[in-house]
């Protein structure tokens, strides 16, 4: 039987929901299973090349950490193109997914489950990459849980180390309008995804399969100069913003942004 917005628990007001725990209750067994639906590995790939994978080249980068892996996508893409890479999440069925998604293409996703506010508790080393892809950092819902998990970010990260973290365009959302062209991000066909209620605190999207089951998930619309400032604030020193995967872009036009953010010291920003 299809997964109901019941069966995800959010309560008798889900517009009241905006805990930053509740996302491992959103993301049950029967969403997990829908995700790559929504997704589509072949067509995403398609859609966005390799740009991640030469952002990551470019800098030199070998060894990247996956902090919302979700069901592998980006993990298994960055295996394949010869990355060393963890694939870590917070909801233990995304990671059972994840598994499986690069058992069946032949590899071996090496998954750990953590919270991104102690990071560093869970995960050991560092890394010349993070990635945290999929408009994850949104389910953040307070400023103190931001600055600490990009905190966390900034330590696993090794002295000349890049944060790739992406967005949706919320500011367009929240001042103009939903509107999404599903170029990019999801690229499944017949589903439909929209914010059923906006406001300055929550983004509570609504997902219609073909087989008429529903889901939701609550985020934090964050808007894109706070979160460059926030990044800023915890310590990087250079940071690039794309539309779309494209360097120059009309603000409303995206769906999506991608902030790729560099530890390293730069003396010519002083």
């Amino acid at each position: 039987m299809a997964a109901t917005q019941q069966e995800q628990e959010f309560g008798s007001d889900p517009t009241a929901c905006r805990d930053t725990g509740h996302y491992k209750h959103e993301y049950n067994e029967g969403f997990v299973d829908k995700w790559d639906e929504l997704i589509d590995w072949e067509s995403r790939a398609k859609s966005e090349g390799d740009f991640f994978i030469d952002l990551l080249r470019e800098r030199g980068a070998k060894k990247v950490l996956d902090v919302a892996t979700g069901t592998g996508f980006h993990s298994v893409r960055l295996i394949e193109a010869g990355f060393e890479v963890v694939s870590c999440d917070g909801s233990p069925e995304m990671l059972a997914k994840a598994f499986e998604n690069g058992r069946q293409r032949g590899h071996i996703v090496r998954t750990v489950q953590v919270d991104w506010r102690w990071l560093n508790r869970d995960v050991h080393g560092h890394y010349d990459a993070i990635i945290c892809l999929g408009n994850s950092f949104t389910h953040l819902f307070s400023e103190n849980d931001r600055r600490k998990a990009l905190a966390e970010f900034y330590a696993t990260l090794k002295h000349d180390g890049v944060l790739i973290l992406d967005q949706r365009n919320y500011d367009a959302i929240l001042d103009v309008g939903y509107s999404s062209k599903h170029t990019y991000y999801y690229c499944g066909d017949n589903i439909s995804v929209y914010p059923e209620h906006v406001d300055d605190g929550l983004a509570r999207f609504k997902y219609d399969f073909p087989d008429k089951s529903t889901y939701y998930l609550n985020m934090f619309p964050l808007r894109k100069d706070y979160v460059r400032r926030l990044l800023g604030e915890v310590g990087f020193q250079h940071i690039e913003t794309y539309g779309d995967f494209q360097e120059t872009y009309r603000e409303a036009e995206p769906d999506f942004f991608v902030h790729v953010a560099e530890k390293s010291y730069r003396e010519d920003l002083e």
